[in-house]
Parts: C-alpha cells; sequence; structure tokens
C-alpha cells in the first residue's frame, strides 16, 4: 500500500499559490483538495470546483481539519474533502495559509509536503492582486491584514520541513517545482509496500 501524500502549498496572497497548483493538475494529473471559503466567488469561479462557497451559518456545519479568518473570511478544509481526495489518489495537493500548512505538519506528518512559495519584491504583490481580478478595496484590505504580514516569512515551524520557491519568473519557479515533485514522486515508488 502507497503512503498517501497531501502537497502543501502556502505563502502570502499573490504569490502563485492557485497558478502552483493548477500546474500541478495539469503537468502531473495531482488533483487539489476542494477548500471551503466564505468569501466571495471571483469572476470565473465555479463552486464545489474551485471552493465550496459558504455562508458564515453553512461554514460552521463542517468537520474542518484547520479553518481560519483571513481578510475576514472564513477558510478551511475538511476531513471528508481530504478523505475523498485520497480515496481516488495517492497524491494531492491544497492551498493554504501558513497557518494551515503548520496545521498539516503538525497533524499528518510526514505525509504533507510543503512548497512555501515567496517573491523578492513584495510591492509586486499588489499589482498581482489587482491584475487577477481582486477589486481594489478587497487588495487594500487583503495587504493591511495581519495574515498577509505572517504568510511572507516562512515559519520557524516549517523550517527544514518545506521547500522554499521564488516565483518571481515562472520559468525558473517551474523547474523548482518540477525537481520537488519529481523527488516525492520517486521516494513514493521507494516507499510503495506489499
Amino acid at each position: 500500500m502507497t503512503k498517501k501524500t497531501i502537497i502543501v502549498i502556502t505563502g502570502a496572497t499573490g504569490t502563485g499559490k492557485t497558478t502552483v497548483q493548477k500546474y500541478l493538475r495539469d503537468k502531473y494529473d495531482i488533483p487539489a483538495v476542494i477548500t471551503h471559503t466564505t468569501r466571495p466567488m471571483r469572476v470565473g469561479e465555479r463552486n464545489g470546483v474551485d471552493y465550496y462557497f459558504e455562508t458564515p451559518e453553512s461554514f460552521l456545519k463542517n468537520h474542518y481539519l484547520e479553518y481560519v479568518t483571513y481578510a475576514h473570511y472564513q477558510y478551511g478544509s475538511s476531513h471528508e474533502g481530504l478523505a475523498r481526495t485520497w480515496a481516488e489518489h495517492d497524491v494531492a495537493s491544497i492551498v493554504l495559509d501558513t497557518a494551515g500548512a503548520l496545521t498539516y505538519v503538525h497533524e499528518l506528518g510526514d505525509q504533507a509536503a510543503v512548497l512555501f512559495l515567496t517573491v523578492d519584491n513584495h510591492a509586486s504583490l499588489r499589482h498581482r492582486l489587482l491584475q487577477r481580478g481582486d477589486a481594489e478595496p478587497m487588495v487594500t484590505k487583503r495587504l493591511a491584514s495581519p495574515e498577509y504580514g505572517r504568510d511572507l516569512v516562512l515559519p520557524i515551524g516549517l523550517r527544514g520541513v518545506a521547500k522554499t520557491v521564488v516565483n518571481d519568473d515562472w520559468q525558473l519557479a517551474k523547474q523548482k517545482i518540477d525537481q520537488f515533485v519529481k523527488g516525492l514522486l520517486a521516494d513514493k515508488s521507494q516507499n510503495t509496500t506489499f
């Protein structure tokens, strides 16, 4: 039986976490665990595909491995969502803030493989958020939040655990991500037991 693994993609808003998750899906057929949020749906997003979009009341009815409030919205990953994905795939991915990544490492141990995304120029993140279609007031609010400041820095609890990828240049970032995934998949093939 192969050990199940979750690739936890973390870092500050605008560093490319969703782009990396889509890349893992498209290149390696690694599915995303669908998480829950109370934030408004962005243009082009679909309920049950990008997130489970919840009301504050419906959000509280799920069973969470972790959940946080970020910029006044709730985000969480449910036990059921992770189990559903692992029932069909040995490796999956999830996008979490750094607090969530710490929880996954604490709860799942070496089943959690962490990618920490960052950029050299933090000022560029405002531009990235506006480019993806976020409203100016939401961007300002997000960048002023204490969670944003926290997620800019690799937490002590993830040092020595997370692979850091600087995502200033997507082509170079992809090379680092490819090395990470190939190493992970090679380890999985060596650790299969019968």
